[in-house]
C-alpha cells in the first residue's frame, strides 16, 4: 500500500482551500493501490489556512523544539505540524507502507526543498515536518516530481 498527501489526489485541503491534483497519484488511488493523508488536518489545522513555513532551523530543528512553523501572521504552529506527522507516521506503519508521496517545498511534506520561511516563494535545502520523521523511521519518500 502507498501513503499519498491527499492534495494530490484532489482532495481540497492545501493551505487555500485548493488542491494540486497529480493524475498519476490519483491512478494509484483509483486502482486502489493508496490511502490519502493530509499532515495539517490531521494536526488540528483548518483549511483554509494560513499558509505556514519553517522558520530558524530545519525540520530536524522543529522536531527537537528548536525551531519552528510559523504562519504568514507569526502564529507558531510547530505543534500542529509536529501531530500531525506523528499522525501520519501511526498511519504508514498501521499500513505498513510501501513507500509515500508527498507534495514537494510543503513545509509538512516537502523532500529535499522547502520553502526558506521568508513566505516570498524562496526554497531552501531540507524536509518537511512529515517527510523527515517518516524517513527517520525508515520510509521512502518520494514526491509528486518523482512519479
Amino acid at each position: 500500500m502507498i501513503l499519498i498527501s491527499a492534495c494530490l489526489c484532489g482532495v481540497n485541503c492545501k493551505y487555500e482551500g485548493g488542491n494540486n491534483l497529480n493524475n498519476k497519484a490519483l491512478n494509484l488511488l483509483k486502482e486502489g493501490k493508496a490511502i490519502v493523508v493530509c499532515p495539517e488536518q490531521l494536526g488540528g489545522l483548518s483549511t483554509p489556512r494560513i499558509p505556514s513555513e519553517i522558520v530558524g532551523g530545519n525540520a530536524k530543528d522543529v522536531l527537537n523544539r528548536k525551531a519552528k512553523v510559523l504562519s504568514k501572521a507569526r502564529e507558531d504552529v510547530s505543534e500542529n505540524f509536529i501531530k500531525g506527522a506523528e499522525e501520519t507516521l501511526k498511519l504508514a506503519k498501521e499500513i505498513k507502507a510501501e513507500y509515500v508521496i508527498l507534495k514537494a517545498k510543503s513545509p509538512s511534506c516537502g523532500k529535499g526543498i522547502v520553502y526558506a520561511g521568508k513566505f516570498n516563494r524562496e526554497t531552501k535545502e531540507g524536509n518537511g515536518i512529515t517527510c523527515e520523521l517518516l524517513i527517520q523511521n525508515g520510509f521512502k519518500v518520494l514526491t509528486e516530481k518523482e512519479l
